[in-house]
């Protein structure tokens, strides 16, 4: 962090020269006068006051116990994912997608509350890009896969055992990936949305078949360059990802909550943002491999307390 400079703010009292030509118009008017108020605090004093205010060290007491209120909230996110495990385990698959639900609200948020309360700076020595990792590994592969396992949605016996290998496998690889995220803003490759699969896997019906071929075609994907958008950093139509992004939060919500039978209106309003989110990212990374300009730089997987996924 970058040393504090110490700034001189105008105080209500007068300049030493605009001191001085007052005292001599004064003199020739033969009338005396009239003297600063001694509540006037000295220049010295208010420079000392700033500077002291603005030190590296002076970091507030509530915005550090907000900090770790923060971390505690991306923490909760393993605490869904059991219950989301428990929910999947005794065959509720529907209560362990609103569970999920409810950890995509996590990511999406605390990202952006990290940065606004400035958690790097005021704890600096906890890594919140860690523990977010952690979290996202758990909600966003490992209790999908889980999900879609014990609901019979996979192929039975060791050919389903496999499938449900590779997301874990892939995932595994791309989160310990420096450039999983690059400086601009793009997550590259699959950016191991599997529980969103998972999502369309019980909300659509689909059989074993059909959900192992998803599993495989993005297990690949996880390491094809493609650049996915990050809804709420990327530059281009950023404004636009985000209220796309919330409403198929909402169409998410939707179909839950109209399970067993889905509105078909709301399945293909879901499906549009899945589609141009995909048919968005594929085109920028044309885009900027045609304009000869690198793909990708090195970065952090994720931020302090905020990868980015679709609610983000």
């Amino acid at each position: 962090m970058e040393a504090a400079r110490p700034v001189v703010e105008r105080g209500p009292w007068p300049s030493a020269p605009a001191e001085r030509a007052r005292s001599g118009r004064c003199e020739r008017l033969g009338r005396p006068c009239p003297t600063a108020p001694s509540s006037y605090p000295s220049r010295e004093t208010s420079l000392r006051t700033h500077t002291a205010a603005h030190q590296p060290g002076a970091v507030s007491t509530r915005l550090t116990i907000a900090g770790w209120a923060l971390h505690l909230y991306t923490a909760s996110g393993t605490v869904l994912a059991l219950f989301a495990v428990v929910a999947a385990v005794d065959g509720d698959a529907i209560r362990a997608l609103w569970l999920l639900l409810a950890t995509l609200a996590i990511d999406g948020t605390d990202g952006m509350l990290a940065r606004r309360l400035r958690v790097k700076e005021t704890i600096p020595w906890f890594d919140g890009a860690r523990l977010d990792d952690i979290v996202d590994y758990i909600t966003y592969t490992f209790v999908p896969v889980v999900l879609l396992w014990t609901g019979d949605y996979l192929p039975s016996g060791a050919l389903g055992a496999v499938f449900a290998a590779l997301p874990l496998l892939a995932s595994s690889f791309q989160f310990c990936r420096v450039d999983a995220k690059t400086d601009d803003h793009f997550f590259l490759g699959f950016p191991s949305y599997w529980n969103v699969v998972a999502f369309y896997v019980i909300v659509l019906g689909l059989s074993p078949a059909v959900a192992a071929g998803l599993l495989l075609a993005c297990s690949v994907l996880v390491f094809v360059p493609v650049r996915y958008i990050y809804p709420s950093r990327t530059a281009v139509f950023r404004r636009l990802n985000i209220w796309l992004t919330a409403g198929w939060l909402v169409t998410y919500a939707v179909l839950l909550a109209q399970m067993p039978d889905p509105n078909a209106v709301v399945v293909v309003l879901s499906l549009a943002y899945i589609a141009y989110y995909a048919a968005l990212s594929v085109y920028l990374t044309l885009t900027r491999s045609g304009s000869g300009s690198p793909s990708t730089t090195p970065h952090q997987v994720s931020e302090a307390a905020g990868v980015a996924k679709p609610g983000d």
